[in-house]
């Protein structure tokens, strides 16, 4: 039985992927769970692993496509088996999107003839328009002086040479990488889309820090990993969402989803971007056993080796940058999700205890929610409950 190879979709607005490499060819034996190819989702560089044993066979994708979510890319087949056939149809075409080039019924134009640059009017030869591409010549500035004020060839090459106005300044142009990009279109599509609205609150974290003081040596000899401020909170967050379901929600067409798990995102900063590692069940996880989650998955995710179960389904995401030493911020959320909670640094700071002016670890953590799922004094609620839990973490994770 042959089994199909399909670009997965690993969040509800993923539409394509991009196809990064085959790890196995044609032909090649393969097994069950063993990496298969590298994908470039909306979120990271992932690797897919195979979905059974058998012979990797009829390979319909090349390294660098750009592949709708759900299409069959190669199939795993028994050995002697041949792949399926599958109909064509127009989807080739609807693939190819804005790059398919349509064929005009007018009078077709004569090889060589200068053409108006589409929608400016500008008359220029193909052999102009080619040198100003290759020089970085704006059309738009040159003056024409052939026929009816073509622009030619010459004039491109005059323009190249002529001097550069002393007010304009050289500038420096970055072009943001594939998960640069992605990040800029899915931040800007949350923040015009989402109604977001934001509540901050000050927490003393002392007895945070007392608390992972006293663990962190046992924790590090059983399990060989540093339990870190982050892995606190998603193991305290974690649990007190339960008693909030709004904010541990996903809007969708149909309505508000209540979830009664909590899927961890948690911001993980790599080359150009951040992605939001997650960890499953982070409800229910040991505090050691979110800490080993945290550290595997960023260590796969500074090395590009993210698997899609690690970026998939999260229902709340925690954006901690205590450790670069700023006091507070705000997040914008990642949809589907309700919410998402900002850290800032743990400082000591002077505050008011009893009337008396004492210092103390203090945090400032900060919520944005979506204004269609939950409102102010949830959000509040949600927040005061926090505080005193992080004030008796103890309790709450024995």
């Amino acid at each position: 039985m042959a089994f199909s190879v399909v670009m997965p979709a690993l969040e509800m607005a993923q539409e394509t992927g991009k196809l990064i490499a085959w790890r196995k060819k044609e032909g090649d034996r393969v097994a069950k769970g063993e990496p298969l190819l590298e994908i470039e989702t909306d979120k990271a560089v992932v690797e897919v692993e195979a979905p059974a044993d058998g012979i990797l066979a009829g390979i319909k994708a090349a390294e660098g496509s750009d592949i709708p979510v759900g299409q069959t890319i190669a199939w795993i087949v028994a050995q002697g088996e041949v792949p399926p056939v599958e109909s064509e149809s127009a989807a080739p075409a609807a693939r190819a999107g804005s790059h398919a080039k349509t064929e005009s019924p007018t009078t077709p134009v004569q090889a060589g003839a200068s053409q108006p640059q589409p929608g400016s009017g500008v008359r220029i030869s193909p052999k102009a328009r080619r040198l100003a591409k290759e020089l970085g010549v704006d059309i738009a500035t040159v003056h024409g002086s052939g026929p009816g004020g073509e622009i030619l060839a010459s004039d491109v090459q005059a323009a190249a040479a002529a001097p550069v106005a002393s007010e304009k300044k050289s500038v420096s142009i970055e072009v943001p990488s594939s998960l640069g990009r992605i990040m800029a279109e899915r931040t800007t599509q949350s923040w015009t889309t989402v109604p977001h609205f934001f509540v901050s609150r000050d927490i003393d974290a002392g007895a945070l820090d007392e608390y992972r003081e006293r663990i962190v040596s046992d924790v590090e000899r059983s399990h060989l990993v540093r339990i870190t401020h982050t892995d606190l909170l998603v193991a305290v967050v974690a649990r007190v969402l339960l008693k909030h379901p709004r904010l541990n929600a996903s809007w969708s067409a149909e309505g508000i989803r209540l979830h009664d798990y909590v899927n961890m995102g948690v911001a993980i900063a790599v080359n150009d971007g951040v992605v939001a590692a997650v960890i499953p069940n982070a409800h229910t996880a040991s505090l050691a056993g979110i800490a080993v989650q945290r550290r595997d998955v960023a260590e796969r995710a500074k090395a590009g080796k993210l698997r899609p179960a690690d970026i998939a389904d999260a229902t709340f995401t925690i954006s901690n940058l205590g450790m670069y030493q700023v006091d507070q911020f705000s997040a914008i959320i990642t949809p589907p999700q309700a919410a998402i909670l900002a850290v800032g640094a743990i400082a000591d700071r002077v505050v008011a205890i009893e009337g008396k002016p004492t210092v103390r670890p203090m945090m400032t953590l900060t919520i944005s929610c979506d204004h269609r799922v939950a409102d102010g004094a949830r959000a509040a609620i949600f927040l005061s409950d926090l505080a005193e839990s992080v004030q008796t973490p103890a309790s709450l994770l024995a």
